[in-house]
């Protein structure tokens, strides 16, 4: 009997890693399909587009003979299927090319500016997160009166008007006229090179190298933009939670839990919205990673030295290379941020697994 037992064990722990095997192979599988078709696209976008790149780098006076040695140093003489698969290998190896604008490896390049766009999106997402999530719980709980109305009304705000024209209105109010916050730009002047680079984050490095006067600076630049950032999280963010909020509080569990006594903050906050958590952690990273994408427009606005900015300034100067290798740095940041919300979604909820 126990050895029937002990066989029986082993081939559940068996099927068990084979199942875990099974299901890691198949993620592997969708994440290089995912990689693959990103890298597909943004190849196909950079030749689709109506710019030279060969003009881009020898200039307009260039004669046909310096053309064509430039064309064929650039591999773009050799068929399609070709230039893709060079494209493949170089991207894989973490060689994007260099920069027309900086001259510099565009992966440096994005070294460089891409801690701006996090530490903005970063701010934008507590924001939208510490605002939108009690929002949304206020409007369920008070379904159909006025705290419900003037949440829905906040979010329909934040998705209807422009992010670039709340960028400009706030610039105008709160830094022209009010003098309460910084100007565009991610630090004074006086402020740059001060504290030494360790994260990119100048709000984390000046907290390291415990320069007050930095960090207040930093921290007056970024309010504003990540408070435009993150009113257009809050509202995504607060729809979401009332939405998932009223599910819950429809459900016979609720209404157990009342009639045992239980008092009415507990019942909401603890059992309804501890419930929500478990969605609301995809709805979060989804968030984090469209702000991370969709910053564009406040960076231009702000003139956030971001990698929006950076794509913005490289698209108008005909820098494929750095367009391309930014365009690549989102979409693998966006895949991370939906594996990473996957993950943690089967972490948290037991059911998922």
């Amino acid at each position: 009997m126990s050895r029937a037992g002990s066989m029986t064990g082993g081939r559940r722990a068996w099927l068990s890693s084979r199942s875990g095997i099974v299901k890691a192979g198949r993620l592997l599988a969708s994440l290089a399909a995912t990689l693959f078709g990103l890298l597909l696209i943004t190849f196909l976008i950079g030749r689709v587009m109506p710019i030279d790149p060969v003009l881009a780098v020898v200039g307009e006076r260039a004669t046909n003979e310096v053309y064509m040695a430039t064309r064929a140093a650039m591999g773009l003489d050799e068929p399609l299927i070709v230039q893709f698969f060079n494209y493949l290998r170089e991207v894989l190896t973490g060689n994007f090319g260099n920069s027309l604008l900086t001259s510099r490896p565009v992966i440096d390049d994005i070294a460089r500016v891409f801690p701006a766009t996090l530490e903005l999106a970063t701010v934008a997402t507590l924001i939208g997160v510490t605002l939108g999530i009690p929002a949304g719980v206020l409007a369920a709980v008070h379904q159909g009166r006025w705290p419900d109305h003037l949440v829905r009304l906040i979010g329909l705000f934040g998705y209807s008007m422009p992010i670039f024209w709340l960028g400009l209105m706030g610039l105008l109010i709160f830094y022209g006229k009010l003098d309460w916050v910084a100007g565009p730009g991610r630090l004074d002047v006086f402020f740059e090179d001060i504290v030494p680079p360790v994260t990119g984050v100048i709000l984390i490095d000046s907290l390291l190298a415990g320069d007050t006067e930095v960090f207040a600076n930093a921290l007056s630049h970024i309010i504003l933009p990540a408070s435009v950032l993150g009113y257009y999280s809050l509202a995504y963010i607060s729809r979401m939670t009332r939405s998932f909020m009223l599910e819950q509080l429809a459900q016979e569990y609720v209404t157990t839990a009342r009639v045992k006594g239980l008092s009415e903050a507990r019942v909401i906050w603890r059992h309804a919205l501890g419930n929500v958590m478990v969605p609301l952690i995809t709805v979060v990273a989804l968030s984090y990673a469209n702000l991370l994408e969709g910053s564009v427009l406040t960076e231009i606005v702000f003139a956030w030295p971001g990698i929006g900015f950076y794509i913005t300034n490289a698209l108008l100067s005909a820098d494929m290379n750095a367009v391309l290798g930014g365009t690549v740095m989102i979409g693998l940041v966006f895949i991370g941020l939906n594996l990473l919300s996957d993950v943690l979604y089967r972490l948290v909820d037991p059911r998922a697994r």
